[in-house]
C-alpha cells in the first residue's frame, strides 16, 4: 500500500489583505461576512490563508474599521457619507454620475467605475481632488443595472470554444464573454442580442449568452433591427396580437351610429404629410347663421376598438408610442387598425372622437363639445396641397369671408399650383381652408403673446430608393398649412385638459406637462450665442420666453440656425406625461394634454378613455395607477426618440460612404478634450475631427472658449467658425463619422 504524501503547508501571504476585507465589506455594507466567506470571496481555502484572514479581521476590529455584529460575523464601520445616482459613461472608460445631492455632475475616472454600466442607478462616495478642489467620486455599488440586454456583433473562437460580443457604440468599454454553447449558432461578424447573465469580481468580462440572431453585420434591415433591439423596442407583432385584430368587427353599425353625434354631412377633410399612411385627425368647417364658423376636430375612435384588458391593448399599452425611423414606421397598433378602420381615409364614414366648437372672426371660442361622432371625410390633402390653396388664393384672402354658404365665391380658383404640380380643389373647401388658415394665425399670434415659445427647428430628410440606400438630402420646414394643422390640435389638446380639470369634484387626468427652462442652461446659451453676434436679454422684465423668440426668429436663413436651435431646445425641461397638473411653459397653456393622436400614442388612448367615463357621469380613476401608465409612457417615448436619433445618424454615415473623395463646408458645433465637431451646412451631417488629427500645431481645448488653441501658434478653431472638411472614416457599425479638418473656410 502506497503511503500518501502530506501536503506540505502553504505559508504564501496573501497580499493587500487590509483594503481586500475593507473593500468586500464596504461593497455589500449591510451584509455581515465571516472568515469562511471572506476567504471564498478571495478564492482561498488553506489553513495559512485562513489564518491569515482571521487575524486581519481581529486587527481591523481593534482598530474600530470593522464591527463584529455576531460571534465571528463582521461588517464595515462606514464613516464616508454616500450617495446615489445615474451613471454617465464617457468614451474613454471614465465617465460622471448625476446626482440629485450635487449641483453639478461627479467626475469618476476610469479606476473608479467599479463595472459601473452606462444608465446604471449606482451608490458612491465623493471626495474633492486634491490640485483642482474639484469634487470627484469613486462608485462602491450598483445598485440597479439600467439594461442586461446588449447589441453587438458577435466574434467566434472556434479553436477556444467561446465567443466574445463587441456591444454597439462607444459607452460600453468591455466586450461580453459567451460560450460557445450559448451562443445560439450564430456565425462570426453576426449582429446578435446578448443578455449579461453575470460578472464575476476578478473577471474583465461578464458573461452571457445570445438570445436573438439579427443578421450580418452592416446589412441595412441588420443594422435597423439592431437600432431597435438596443432600445428594447419590437419590430413586428406577436401572432395572437395580429389575429386578435383580424378578428375585429370593423363594420360601421347603425345601432352605434345611434349613440353618437352624426356629423357626416359636415365639410370634413384631412391635411397631412404627402408620404403619410394614417390619418387620424380630420377638421370640419360649417358656416353658421349667427355669424359663427363651427368647427370640428375630429380624432379616430381608437378606443372603441382597443378594449381595456385584451392581448391588443396589452401590446399597445407596452409599446406605448410608434417608432418613427427613417426608412420605416414601427406601428404601436396592426396595420389593420392604423392604416384601416382607425384611418380617417376619405369617402369613408370612420368613428371619431370629436371637439367641436363655435367660434368667431377673432378666433375666440363662443361654444364647446365634447364627444363621440361619425364623420365622412370629403377629401384628403398633403401639406403642399393645402399649401397650394393658401399661396395661391391671395385675392380671397383680402376679401371678407362670407357667412352665407349660399353665397360661395365661384370665382375662387378650384386648380391651383405648387413647384409645377396643379391640385384640384372645389370652392367650399378653398373657402374653408382659407378661412381656418386666418383663425389659425390669429391663434398663434394669441399663444406668442401669452408668451408661447416658437421651436421651427428645421429637420432632415433622406430621399431612398427601392432598397432604402441615401440618394439625397432634403430639409423638411414647417409653412402655413402646418401650422393651421397644429394650431387647432393644439385647440382641441388644450380645451380637453381645461375641461377636465375644472370638474368638480376633481378628476385623475393625463396631462401633458413641460417645466420652466434651466437658468444654468440658459446662461450657457446665452454664452454660446454671443459668439455668432446674437444677444439673449433676460434681465430687462425677466420675459424669457421673449428673448428666445428673438433669438429664434434672428438666427432664421443663417449658419448657425440648426446649432442654436438644438441648443435653445436643450434649455429646456423635457415634456412628460403625468396626473399632476403644473402646465405646459413652451406652449403657454395651464392645460394641456395629448388628445389628438391615438393611432401612435398611448396616452391619448388613454385620454379618450377617460374624458368619457366622466362624460358619462363615473367617478375618478386612482391617481397612482395612472401615474405609473404615465412614467412608463414618457419612458417608451425617450427610448422611441433615441431610437430615431440613431437611425437618423446611420442614414447619416451611409449617405457620407458615398461622398469620401468630396470637401464640404462645416461650422463647429461643439468642442471638448477630445476634438471638435462640425455639422456640414448642406446636408445637416455631423461628424469629429479628433484633436490629435488637426495638423499645424498641438492643440489644446479651451472650456471657457469653446476652442482648441494651438500652442504655439494660437491658431484657434471655435465653436460658430466655418471650415471645410473630408470624410476620413464612416464606421455604420458604431455609428460614428470621423473628419479630415482641410482648413478654415475663406468666402
Amino acid at each position: 500500500m502506497t503511503k500518501k504524501k502530506k501536503r506540505k503547508p502553504s505559508h504564501n501571504k496573501i497580499s493587500n489583505l487590509t483594503n481586500t476585507i475593507l473593500s468586500i465589506l464596504k461593497k455589500e455594507r449591510t451584509k455581515t461576512f465571516n472568515y469562511k466567506q471572506i476567504a471564498s470571496k478571495l478564492g482561498v481555502n488553506d489553513a495559512s490563508s485562513r489564518n491569515q484572514i482571521i487575524k486581519k479581521l481581529a486587527q481591523l476590529k481593534a482598530k474600530d474599521e470593522i464591527e463584529e455584529v455576531d460571534r465571528g460575523k463582521f461588517k464595515a464601520v462606514v464613516n464616508t457619507e454616500y450617495h446615489t445616482g445615474i451613471f454617465d459613461a464617457a468614451q474613454r472608460g471614465n465617465g460622471y454620475v448625476i446626482c440629485d445631492a450635487f449641483e453639478t455632475d461627479i467626475y469618476i475616472a476610469s479606476n473608479n467605475v467599479n463595472k459601473a454600466l452606462d444608465g446604471d442607478e449606482v451608490e458612491l462616495y465623493v471626495y474633492k481632488r486634491r490640485k483642482q478642489g474639484k469634487l470627484e467620486g469613486e462608485i462602491t455599488n450598483i445598485i440597479k443595472r439600467a439594461k442586461t440586454e446588449y447589441v453587438g456583433t458577435i466574434q467566434i473562437h472556434d479553436k477556444k470554444n467561446f465567443a466574445f460580443v463587441v456591444v454597439d457604440g462607444n459607452k460600453m468599454k468591455t466586450d461580453i464573454f459567451v460560450p460557445i454553447n450559448k451562443t445560439l449558432k450564430a456565425q462570426d461578424g453576426d449582429k446578435v442580442v446578448v443578455t449579461m447573465l453575470d460578472w464575476p469580481d476578478k473577471a474583465d468580462s461578464p458573461n452571457g449568452k445570445v438570445i436573438k440572431v439579427l443578421g450580418k453585420a452592416g446589412e441595412h434591415n441588420t443594422e435597423i433591427h439592431s437600432i431597435l433591439a438596443e432600445y428594447g423596442l419590437p419590430y413586428e407583432f406577436p401572432t395572437e396580437v395580429e389575429e386578435y385584430a383580424n378578428n375585429i368587427n370593423l363594420n360601421i353599425l347603425p345601432e352605434e351610429i345611434a349613440k353618437r353625434r352624426d356629423m357626416r354631412q359636415d365639410l370634413t377633410f384631412t391635411i397631412d404629410p404627402k408620404d403619410a399612411k394614417d390619418f387620424d385627425d380630420a377638421l370640419s368647417f360649417t358656416v353658421l347663421d349667427n355669424g359663427l364658423y363651427e368647427i370640428g376636430i375630429h380624432i379616430a375612435d381608437v378606443s372603441h376598438y382597443l378594449k381595456e384588458g385584451t392581448v391588443l391593448d396589452d401590446e399597445a399599452y407596452e409599446r406605448a408610442t410608434s417608432v418613427y425611423l427613417v426608412d420605416r414606421v414601427v406601428p404601436m397598433l396592426p396595420e389593420i387598425l392604423s392604416n384601416g378602420a382607425c384611418s380617417l381615409r376619405p369617402n369613408e364614414e370612420k368613428y371619431t372622437f370629436s371637439a367641436v366648437f363655435k367660434i368667431n372672426d377673432k378666433a375666440e371660442i363662443k361654444d364647446q363639445w365634447f364627444g363621440r361622432t361619425v364623420t365622412y371625410s370629403d377629401a384628403r390633402f398633403a401639406y403642399e396641397e393645402a399649401q397650394a390653396i393658401i399661396e395661391n388664393n391671395v385675392a380671397f384672402n383680402k376679401a371678407e369671408i362670407i357667412s352665407n354658404p349660399e353665397k360661395i365665391d365661384t370665382n375662387i380658383p378650384t386648380e391651383v399650383a405648387l413647384d409645377g404640380t396643379a391640385y384640384k380643389t372645389t370652392p367650399e373647401i378653398a373657402q374653408a381652408v382659407l378661412k381656418l388658415d386666418q383663425l389659425a394665425k390669429k391663434m398663434r399670434s394669441q399663444r406668442m403673446r401669452s408668451g408661447a415659445i416658437s421651436f421651427d427647428k428645421v429637420e432632415v430628410k433622406f430621399s431612398l430608393d427601392e432598397e432604402a440606400n441615401p440618394i439625397g438630402v432634403h430639409f423638411k420646414t414647417s409653412q402655413d398649412a402646418n401650422k393651421l394643422i397644429e394650431e387647432f390640435m393644439l385647440l382641441a389638446n388644450k380645451k380637453v385638459s381645461e375641461f377636465v380639470s375644472k370638474m368638480k369634484p376633481p378628476k385623475t387626468f393625463i396631462y401633458r406637462v413641460h417645466d420652466e427652462p434651466d437658468e444654468s442652461k440658459l446662461a450657457s446659451l446665452q454664452s454660446v450665442v454671443s459668439r455668432f453676434g446674437h444677444k439673449l436679454d433676460f434681465k430687462s422684465g425677466g420675459d424669457i420666453a421673449g428673448a428666445l423668440n428673438k433669438l429664434l426668429t434672428d438666427v432664421q436663413g443663417k449658419k448657425e440656425q440648426n446649432l442654436v436651435d438644438t441648443l435653445a431646445i436643450r434649455t429646456m425641461s423635457k415634456a412628460e406625461y403625468t396626473t399632476s397638473n403644473i402646465g405646459h411653459y413652451g406652449l403657454a397653456f395651464g392645460d394641456y394634454s395629448h388628445f389628438t393622436s391615438p393611432i401612435r400614442r398611448y396616452p391619448d388612448v388613454i385620454a379618450h378613455r377617460l374624458l368619457q367615463r366622466y362624460l358619462d357621469g363615473e367617478k375618478s380613476v386612482n391617481a397612482e395607477t395612472y401615474e405609473e401608465i404615465c412614467k412608463h409612457c414618457s419612458n417608451m417615448e425617450y427610448l422611441a426618440t433615441k431610437a430615431e436619433r440613431d437611425s437618423t445618424k446611420y442614414m447619416q454615415i451611409r449617405f457620407m460612404q458615398d461622398h469620401q473623395d468630396e470637401e464640404f463646408v462645416g461650422v463647429i458645433s461643439g468642442a471638448t478634450d477630445w476634438g471638435i465637431y462640425i455639422e456640414i451646412i448642406s446636408n445637416k451631417c455631423e461628424g469629429m475631427v479628433r484633436i490629435r488629427d488637426v495638423k499645424g500645431d498641438y492643440f489644446e481645448f479651451d472650456q471657457d472658449q469653446y476652442a482648441i488653441i494651438g500652442r504655439e501658434t494660437k491658431m484657434m478653431y471655435q465653436l460658430g467658425d466655418e471650415v471645410i472638411v473630408k470624410v476620413k472614416n464612416a464606421d455604420l457599425e458604431k455609428r460614428h463619422l470621423d473628419f479630415e479638418l482641410i482648413g478654415k473656410y475663406q468666402e
